[in-house]
């Protein structure tokens, strides 16, 4: 059975009956992995650094400190869960803030679960003249049927809700740091 706001959690707010898939010093290690690709692939370049709010917040803030290159600092704010667990139409809520015409734009994320959001920011990024565009995540779920690939990824999860590193059960819980699943139905 899924745990519910109403079920009880500890005192993180993590449901009882959730199930640690990866912990801290599994995430610092995949934090270390996404920069280091990136580093490589990216040496010599001046990226935007585009985070996706809220989820990409936590996954943005971790991995800039790790970055040896110049870079600049945007966002955009896109939500297709809306503190819910099953993702539904994408809402806008801020367009890209950042100058993309003509640059490197590296989007960060905390998941790539169906690729949705994703592809309609990597869209958005060339109708406003980004050269390349670059996309890293913290976790990939483990599924088919996703419309869209990323460059960099830290870690994978088994096709389940999960939570934690940026990712939120019902607005909480993004601030873990580690990454859980919901119990099976």
């Amino acid at each position: 059975m899924a745990a519910s706001e109403n079920e009880a959690a500890d005192k993180t707010g993590v449901p009882v009956n959730a199930q640690l898939i990866h912990d801290a010093a599994s995430v610092n290690q995949a934090y270390e992995r996404l920069a280091a690709g990136i580093n490589r692939t990216l040496a010599g370049e001046n990226p935007l650094v585009l985070c996706v709010l809220l989820g990409g917040l936590a996954v943005t803030g971790r991995l800039l400190s790790r970055l040896n290159l110049p870079c600049e600092i945007g966002y955009v704010h896109v939500t297709r869960y809306h503190d819910k667990t099953t993702g539904g139409a994408l809402r806008w809520i801020s367009d890209v803030y950042g100058h993309v015409q003509d640059r490197v734009v590296l989007i960060v994320d905390d998941i790539l679960d169906e690729g949705t959001t994703l592809l309609e920011i990597e869209n958005r990024l060339r109708a406003l003249g980004a050269a390349r565009v670059v996309k890293a995540v913290l976790v990939k779920k483990l599924r088919t049927g996703v419309v869209t690939s990323v460059d960099f990824f830290g870690l994978e999860v088994p096709d389940k809700y999960v939570f934690g590193c940026g990712m939120d059960y019902h607005g909480k819980c993004r601030n873990l740091p580690e990454i859980y699943a919901l119990a099976e139905e």
